[in-house]
């Protein structure tokens, strides 16, 4: 299997653990933990992950020893703002006020972002077919979108969607600025430093909330849902990413965020929360498709070589 498929593997993967966790962030807040607290969790259990697997890589001499040029620590805290504090505290917020399917479905707005930011910042060439596979993927999440009706109801909704779609921008923004680091550093390089320093800036938001939990009352499952946030949809899947992004233009990592309003969506109706129909069958034939234009390699090598 070539590194390409891999890569896309790893993507798919990604999608789908994030796809399940809008249900399960959703069930912990905001009646056990605030969004903010939550955050402050999350960032913080995976920061001691990353530079705890990082020690122990390096007491077992196994992996990269790099050093990080003081030149590209600006670059790191800007990662470390756009892809760990504002992307998580707005998502998060944003989710507690709004649905798991409608936050998913606003996701998809990121590939659009990072077509137009590559464009601009790294001048990126996008090819017709790759811009159609986007915007039929936008097009199949506009079905979900119209569907309408969403798993819970909040007044503070039409807030919590603009919250997520800021989440949106800044993923937007950090899937390019990394990009950089990618062709430098291994990821256990400088991930570490990301989320060290994406800590530091979501502690004067999350602190007070986190103090706030009652821990001696929190239910079991409710505990090992915060666990799998922690573990797999933020460590697990930020090591997916990077080491999906060593292979994948940014444009098609972000298009793969096209799949979380599926995966959000077949979680919750296997939940008994939400019913199949042919509006969502629709949308996910659209979606797909729309990735596989965006993904398909071997069509853009031929058109080269015939070039």
């Amino acid at each position: 299997m070539s590194k390409r498929n891999i890569a896309l593997i790893g993507a798919t993967f990604v999608s789908l653990i994030y796809g399940v966790t809008f249900t399960i962030a959703k069930d912990v807040m905001p009646r056990y933990i605030e969004a903010y607290g939550f955050i402050f969790l999350r960032v913080g259990g995976s920061a001691l992950l990353f530079w705890g697997v990082g020690l122990m890589m390096r007491m077992l001499k196994v992996g990269p020893n790099e050093k990080i040029a003081l030149h590209d620590f600006p670059r790191i805290v800007a990662c470390a703002f756009f892809g760990v504090a504002l992307n998580m505290l707005t998502f998060f917020k944003g989710l507690s006020l709004t649905s798991p399917i409608s936050a998913a479905v606003i996701m998809v707005c990121t590939p659009l972002i990072v077509l137009i930011l590559s464009a601009i910042i790294i001048k990126e060439k996008m090819r017709k077919r790759k811009v159609f596979g986007i915007f039929l993927g936008l097009f199949g999440t506009s079905f979900l979108i119209l569907y309408g009706k969403s798993v819970g109801d909040s007044s503070s909704a039409s807030w919590g969607n603009f919250l997520v779609l800021v989440n949106a921008i800044s993923y937007g923004f950090y899937l390019v600025i990394v990009k950089k680091l990618m062709d430098k550093y291994n990821a256990f390089t400088f991930v570490k430093w990301i989320y060290l320093f994406g800590f530091i800036m979501v502690i004067p938001f999350g602190w007070s909330q986190f103090q706030g939990v009652n821990w001696a009352v929190l239910p079991v499952d409710i505990v090992w849902k915060i666990g799998f946030v922690v573990v797999f949809s933020t460590f697990f899947t930020y090591l997916l990413n990077l080491l999906s992004m060593r292979e994948l233009k940014p444009t098609l990592v972000a298009v793969f965020i096209y799949l979380q309003p599926v995966f959000a969506t077949v979680f919750a109706i296997s939940l008994g929360k939400d019913e199949l129909n042919w509006v969502k069958i629709s949308a996910a034939i659209l979606i797909f498709t729309g990735v596989y234009l965006v993904t398909d390699k071997k069509s853009e090598q031929l058109r080269d070589n015939t070039k």
